[in-house]
């Protein structure tokens, strides 16, 4: 029969053997969390290796991802959809093993971690977004949404500052279904020679404290025993989150290389996995499993009958609440309400409407104010700068240490708050925003990326979008960053023009279900644009022919977003008198309109007219669009601090300039 020794050891030999046939890795860390992980999921974590999707199953979050094959054992032994060979091709081409978890990829990750920090903050969106699901849908006698979010972290995610910055915020919270783990190893890659304590020594323990945590201290991290009063005390404790620091051995077990900075990042060796197998007792050969243990392991059955229970209660809950049931299973399923599109349509009709001459950033909140009340999942915040970004609406309710809510203040906490939203996006049934400056998504940048390359449905609003935010200065005048941020992956990015505009960009952020938006927003009043129906109705390709010239084929073509659309427009009626008849396109979304087919985009951008775009950003961006032939006005310097007209008119944002451009553009077309 299978010992509690036997199942650790397990987690051990499968980590090294998948480590040394890739001849790449981490091994210390699985080797050293092996005893603690084992008393988790064997004795408190309830999921379901069928249905890694379970609404009700407790998240389980790796923040250390480096030690990924800690994961992969856990869900292998587990009964998780991930067979054997898939270890045997850990980190190889196309496997499910990947150097570091990747979500979507592997059964049973629940977010991608390895950007060190990030995970920890996505499991506190994900205790946020348990906390706020359970207030809107738990009824006395029927707690439906009751599971726990529970998180390994190590030495690496406690220095980096994105930990301090969500784990403050959480212990503001209150946020006591959140139970993290802190594997103190006091190892490091650069600790080859000696440990940590020479370029790390925080008072852990004080810290958190400090951040309003329960923390239990000084845990034997080897001793399972220890390990198991650790969790049901933090279980026990029903108004903060849980630090339970363990100490450890790095890749325990090995005869030379436990607590030593070379298990940290590098197989073994061949010597020392041989040695290792000896010194703890494990006489299988790589990758062997006696059945004795994958009996032990094994989770299917509690999981199953877990998730049966839950959905007897489910099924109890919904004849007492048939609506509220049903609206439980559309938000877990990520679908928007019914009347989603008679709510949008009568929201761009009210705006076109209108037309305000307002700020986008303004037009964003009216947007909030439209759509919020038909969007009971929306939750979102900002970073300290809610009254500049207009997050606030009328419905807005902050959330608390206790009920729900919709509303987080982050505090100045940009990097912490992108990768909380990602973790609320990723626990399922809500819709997060965060709002900061532009210029300060630096500051978030990684997270961001890790929005995009999860696929998550995240809405980033930056507002303050360009040289337009004046007095600041070059500290906060946002030069590089949309264009940096249209560079990334699955991420579309939009930079409405007007009211009307910001209006479908919200909206088509909404519906996509397949990455996060950006919504690049001005401090300054816009004007309305004039649209028919039919030209409205293209906004939503990312460009469009906003005006045209009177006959078939314009002289040239002139290509603007935000800020920029209303001087094209009036260096086009300029242009008319002189009787250069330009065509100017709208281009809120670059991404969106790479994505429209050949066609259309011939349409918008017929070949052989030349074209000029003009937006208050880097330039270089635009030559995919106005080629080596064509020209940009843009901004290729950092900016000054002044007010915005004077500053538009320095960086040449003027009408006498645009007809300058153009003119010259269609002289040397001439004489080409």
């Amino acid at each position: 029969m299978a010992t509690r020794s036997d199942l650790c050891n397990a987690i051990r030999a499968l980590a090294m053997d998948a480590v040394q046939q890739a001849n790449s890795g981490h091994p210390g860390m699985p080797m050293g969390m092996a005893e603690i992980a084992e008393v988790l999921w064997r004795q408190h974590l309830r999921h379901n290796p069928a249905n890694p999707r379970w609404a009700e199953r407790d998240r389980f979050v790796i923040s250390n991802g480096h030690g990924s094959m800690l994961l992969y054992a856990l869900l292998h032994l587990s009964g998780y959809d991930l067979p054997i060979e898939e270890l045997k091709n850990f980190r190889q081409l196309h496997s499910k093993t990947p150097g570091h978890p990747e979500y979507g990829l592997t059964p049973g990750v629940e977010t991608t971690t390895g950007p060190l920090g990030q995970g920890i903050s996505n499991a506190v969106g994900m205790a946020i977004a348990e906390r706020v699901l359970a207030a809107h849908f738990n009824r006395p006698g029927f707690d439906i949404v009751d599971h726990r979010t529970y998180a390994f972290l190590g030495d690496g995610c406690m220095m980096e500052g994105i930990s301090h910055e969500a784990c403050a915020l959480a212990g503001t919270l209150g946020l006591h279904k959140l139970i993290a783990f802190y594997d103190d190893n006091a190892i490091s890659i650069d600790s080859e020679k000696g440990h940590i304590r020479e370029w790390f020594s925080d008072d852990t323990v004080k810290r958190f404290e400090a951040y309003g945590w329960n923390v239990i201290a000084r845990v034997n991290g080897h001793d399972s025993g220890a390990i198991e009063r650790a969790i049901e005390q933090a279980k026990r404790v029903g108004d903060r989150p849980t630090l339970i620091c363990c100490k450890t051995v790095i890749a325990k077990g090995a005869p030379k290389k436990a607590n030593t900075g070379a298990a940290h990042g590098a197989p073994l060796g061949a010597q020392e996995v041989a040695a290792t197998r000896a010194a703890i007792g494990w006489q299988h050969p790589p990758f062997e499993i006696p059945a004795d243990i994958y009996a032990a392991w094994d989770a299917r059955g509690r999981g199953a009958q877990w998730e049966q229970s839950w959905n007897e209660r489910f099924a109890a809950y919904a004849k007492a609440f048939p609506a509220e049931a049903e609206e439980f299973r559309r938000r877990i399923a990520g679908e928007l309400p019914a009347r989603w599109n008679a709510t949008k349509a009568a929201l761009l009709q009210q705006t076109a409407a209108k037309a305000e001459t307002i700020a986008t950033r303004k037009a964003s909140q009216n947007v909030l104010e439209a759509l919020g009340p038909a969007l009971p999942e929306l939750i979102g915040g900002s970073a300290d700068l809610a009254a500049s970004n207009l997050t606030l609406w009328a419905g807005s309710k902050p959330l608390g240490r206790t009920g729900g809510g919709n509303y987080l203040y982050f505090g100045v906490r940009e990097f912490g708050m992108c990768a909380i939203a990602n973790g609320i996006a990723l626990h399922g049934g809500l819709i997060p925003y965060a709002a900061t400056f532009l210029v300060f998504s630096d500051y978030a940048r990684n997270a961001l990326r890790m929005a995009a390359l999860m696929r998550q449905r995240v809405v980033f609003v930056f507002t303050h979008d360009s040289i337009g935010l004046g007095e600041d200065g070059p500290t906060h005048q946002p030069i590089e960053h949309a264009a940096s941020l249209r560079l990334v992956p699955n991420m579309d990015l939009w930079r409405p023009c007007d009211a009307s505009e910001t209006a479908l960009a919200w909206a088509a952020a909404l519906e996509r279900r397949d990455g996060p938006s950006s919504l690049l927003l001005s401090r300054q009043n816009l004007p309305p644009q004039q649209r028919s129906a039919q030209t409205a109705a293209s906004i939503a390709r990312g460009a469009y022919v906003l005006a045209d010239a009177a006959d078939a084929k314009p002289a040239a073509v002139l290509i603007a977003t935000g800020s920029e659309v209303a001087l094209a427009m009036a260096a086009r009626a300029v242009l008319d008198t002189q009787g250069i008849a330009v065509r100017v396109v709208s281009m809120p979304s670059t991404q969106v309109f790479d994505r429209q087919d050949p066609g259309y985009r011939e349409a918008v951008l017929p070949r052989g007219v030349p074209r000029l775009a003009i937006e208050a950003g880097v330039s270089d961006f635009w030559r995919k669009y106005v080629g080596l032939e064509g020209d940009v006005i843009g901004v290729d310097r950092f900016g000054e601090s002044a007010p915005a007209a004077q500053l538009f008119e320095l960086f040449g944002f003027t009408v006498d300039n645009v007809v300058r451009h153009t003119q010259a553009l269609l002289a040397a077309g001439r004489t080409r």
